[in-house]
Formats: structure tokens, sequence, C-alpha cells
């Protein structure tokens, strides 16, 4: 979905922070990307004042530039979370520095804008339904597999916010009791075991360059959890985005189906569907675009 030329439509600022790249982008509200820029996300090993700025730091100069080139009424943020205040602050587990980093107050400073920040899975739930493979559909969830793994969950038309807004995680729903330590202080998360961090540390290598054995047991364990959601909220639709899933292509979702046969077995929840994502790669500035467009 990439253009170029000036903003011809009502556009958004769109800021996507994940643990390993930050993106900001300009984008329509038909979904085209009219510009955008992306830096690496400064690592960091904990919570302390001047790693966290060093990530707002980036934030901050890709958002400037972003500013300087279209016409945008909003600012949209899909960021990994934990979100704390409703979506006031930021705790994603993956940027260490970041615990209850006031992401939207700083960003409405900086720009003079509307801002509005969401989870990022569930950002990308919304750009499913308003560009992606969910559009028409009132019941479904949509999930990232990348440097970790979320989701979101849109139920008769409406995104799932929950008492804290940060309904939808099901990189933290269990798939092997007793496995991997997950940075979320629980054990067998579909995160500890099947994200990106979780298959570098498992394999010693970069999940790119993970052997087919890896690629069909993340496949079986994204299947297995998608199959638990199902079960317990009746959707028969889950489209994935993310660096892992749709790096590993059509040997991750074949697994992922099989395995999402075997759980959903009740009458409402047989006949469920996991799908790549159609968005492609700029899901998740889409997302945040989407998120922008409702603010």
């Amino acid at each position: 979905m990439q253009s170029s030329g000036a903003v011809s439509r009502r556009g958004v600022l769109a800021v996507d922070i994940g643990g390993t790249k930050i993106r900001v982008a300009v984008v329509d509200e038909d979904g085209t990307v009219e510009w955008s820029e992306q830096r690496p996300t400064p690592a960091t090993t904990e919570p302390s004042h001047d790693q966290a700025e060093s990530v707002w730091s980036v934030v901050a100069a890709l958002v400037d530039t972003g500013l300087g080139r279209g016409a945008v009424e909003a600012v949209g943020v899909g960021c990994g979370g934990p979100t704390e205040g409703g979506n006031e602050t930021v705790s994603p587990l993956n940027i260490r520095a970041w615990r209850r980093f006031p992401l939207r107050e700083r960003l409405s400073r900086l720009t003079g804008l509307a801002v509005k920040v969401d989870n990022d899975a569930k950002a990308l739930a919304l750009a499913e339904g308003r560009w992606g493979g969910a559009r028409g559909v009132a019941n479904y969830m949509s999930m990232v597999v990348s440097t970790g793994v979320g989701g979101g969950l849109v139920v008769d038309g409406r995104l799932l916010d929950g008492r804290t807004a940060n309904a939808g995680h099901v990189g933290h729903v269990v798939v092997l009791p007793g496995g991997r330590r997950c940075a979320c202080g629980g054990a067998g998360c579909l995160e500890a075991e099947a994200s990106g961090t979780a298959i570098a540390a498992i394999t010693g290598r970069p999940a790119a360059q993970a052997p087919p054995a890896v690629v069909e047991r993340t496949g079986r364990l994204v299947g297995r959890a998608v199959g638990s959601v199902a079960n317990l909220v009746d959707f028969d639709l889950t489209t994935v985005s993310g660096s892992v899933a749709l790096g590993f292509g059509e040997p991750f979702f074949a697994a992922a189906q099989k395995e999402l046969a075997a759980t959903a077995r009740l009458a409402f929840s047989v006949g469920c569907r996991i799908e790549p994502s159609r968005l492609g790669p700029d899901g998740p500035i889409l997302g945040a675009a989407a998120v922008g467009l409702s603010a």
C-alpha cells in the first residue's frame, strides 16, 4: 500500500513502536502509506531514565520528520503492552526501559495534535477490520507473531478493551504447562515459546534461520492458543501478521491450522480459520493509523 505524493485525503501520523524497530508514517484514510521511515529500537536493559529517554529520542526524531511530510489531523500509536491508565502510559515487555512511560502525553506535547495510543496488536485488529482480511466480519481475532506475540479481539463489531484496555493478550495464554519462563513472570506462555525472542533463545539463531521442525512447532503452538481462545470467545477467523509468522509462511500456517482444528472442537468453533494478514508488512503501521483515525 505504498505510493508517493502529497496527502490528498484525511491523514494521520502513525507511530508503530516495537521491540525491534520504531516506524513512523503518514497514512491517509484509505490506508495509503504516503511516507514512512523507521529506525532500530535502542536496546535497553532496565527501567532507567537515561535508557527510557534514549528510546524516546528515536520516537521524537521520527515524529518530527513525519510532521513535515504531510498534512495530518491526529497521531495514532500502536505500542507493545501492557498499558496503564486507559493507554496513558506504556510498559512494553520488550522495551525494558519503559515502565509506565507517559507516551501519549509526551507525544501530545511534541505535536500539539490529538494523540491516541493502543496496544499494537489491538491496533492491528482495527486495521484488519478497516482495510484487511476481516472487512465485513463482526467477530474475529487478529494476532502478531514477531519479536513478541500479541492479539486483539473484535466481538460483535467492537474492539474489546477490557477493564484496563489490555484485552487480547493471547501471547500469555499458556500453551505448554511448566514451559519456559516468560517475561510476564509466568511459564509456558505462547510468547515464551513461539515469539522471535523465544525462538532465538531456544535455537541460538534468529527466527529467520529456524529449521523446519521449529517452524512446525511454532505454528502448532499458535494454533493451540487460537483454538483455546475461539472456544472461549466464539469467533471463526484469526488473521496473523508479524515477521515470524509471515516469514515462516505456508508451513507455519499449515501447522497452525491443523492444531487449531484439533483444539477447537465445540460445535460453534469447528471450522475456525487462521489466515495470514492481507495487510502484509504494512500491517503494524496501518494498525497505528487506524487508531489515529479513530481519534
